[in-house]
């Protein structure tokens, strides 16, 4: 009987154990890493964040599209390719077989970080044909190839090929860390998007966001502004358009931003006051905001020190760059026959400046 009671015990001791073996394991994940990975066209593991531009070039990054528009001779493709920092092109590899054995010609896509997407318009195709394809890209540190699909050719007929015509212009507002650039696109009829290409050197390694057109038959412009730039730096850039039919690059152009290296107070100077009469006057003056954006105005009063007790404060206005500029402002209600005294005032982030004091007398 004890024996039998001794073997109970151990049973309940064993179960109450295990129970709270299972209840740990279930509750602490600390030790537990679970790994799902993302696997890309060409069966490679990918990163998840897609979004952050790395420092780091490397291979393109190639994603083959299942959509298709066939006809009994043609066939309109498409995916994306993702240059991850290098100069890339790409192409579209087909056949009756797996193997391929036909390919169309090579379009430019740039270098930068973000996925662009790729089309390309096939011709002189068998009617009524199963083929097979796939998008391929290239740069200096591989070849590519995405994932391979098929399509099936039909009796329709034909679409007639219009590709988009583009021209790079040169760019406008040019300031330390920004600019505007210029072209034009035609997008020939065709539904069309487009985008710029820009960078220190003829890699470029920067894209504007895709933008769309109407579908015209003239040339429209598309000016598109660029911030985050170096001052006292050379950019190359260039206009892209797209359709079914392929991509089409424009001329590569450049431009140099303007200076100083670094930005610094404004310099002021007051100039004479003009069209004085008894009770109006115009304040003169000239300020160099330094590179970074300057508020203005003027301070005038009948005491020499303009103390801050009767000194007057005109509107202010704002200016910007790194070239001297001109302002004034016009004053009334002034009183006649006094004298007056004023100063040009200009602040940005590096400090506030003040000019030198000049002064007038109103007329009777």
């Amino acid at each position: 009987m004890n024996k039998n009671v001794t073997i109970g015990v151990l049973i309940v001791i064993v179960v109450i154990g295990l129970g709270y073996y299972l209840m740990k394991s279930n509750n602490d994940t600390s030790d537990i890493v679970i790994n799902t990975p993302v696997v890309t066209d060409n069966d490679a593991v990918a990163t998840t964040n897609t979004n952050t531009q790395t420092e780091n070039p490397d291979a393109p990054v190639v994603t083959t599209s299942q959509n298709t528009s066939a006809s009994s001779s043609t066939v309109a493709l498409s995916g994306t390719v993702k240059p991850n920092g290098a100069s890339t092109t790409y192409w579209f590899e087909y056949g009756t077989t797996t193997s391929f054995g036909n390919q169309s010609s090579s379009q430019a896509i740039g270098s930068g970080y973000s996925a662009i997407s790729a089309t390309g318009f096939i011709s002189g195709l068998k009617a009524n044909t199963l083929y097979y394809y796939r998008l391929s890209a290239k740069n200096k540190f591989a070849t590519v190839d995405g994932a391979m699909y098929s399509f099936q050719t039909n009796g329709n007929t034909p679409p007639r090929v219009v590709a988009t015509s583009v021209h790079t212009l040169g760019a406008k507002d040019i300031t330390r860390n920004s600019a505007t650039i210029t072209g034009e696109v035609n997008p020939n009829g065709t539904a069309t998007s487009y985008w710029y290409e820009y960078g220190r050197d003829t890699n470029f390694g920067y894209v504007t966001s895709f933008q769309g057109t109407n579908s015209g038959t003239s040339y429209m412009p598309v000016p598109t502004p660029i911030s985050g730039l170096l001052p006292l730096t050379k950019y190359y850039f260039r206009l892209n358009a797209q359709n079914q039919f392929g991509t089409v690059n424009g001329s590569v152009m450049n431009f140099t931003t303007t200076g100083p290296a670094a930005t610094s107070k404004p310099a002021v100077v007051t100039s004479n006051a003009t069209n004085i009469s008894s009770s109006d006057a115009t304040f003169v003056g000239s300020i160099n905001p330094n590179g970074a954006d300057t508020t203005y105005w003027f301070e005038y009063s009948t005491d020499s020190l303009l103390g801050n007790l009767i000194g007057t404060g005109t509107p202010k206005g704002v200016v910007t760059g790194s070239t001297n500029q001109d302002v004034k402002i016009n004053v009334n209600s002034l009183q006649a026959n006094t004298k007056y005294y004023y100063h040009l005032v200009g602040s940005n982030n590096n400090g506030t400046v003040y000019g030198n004091t000049v002064s007038f007398t109103t007329k009777r």
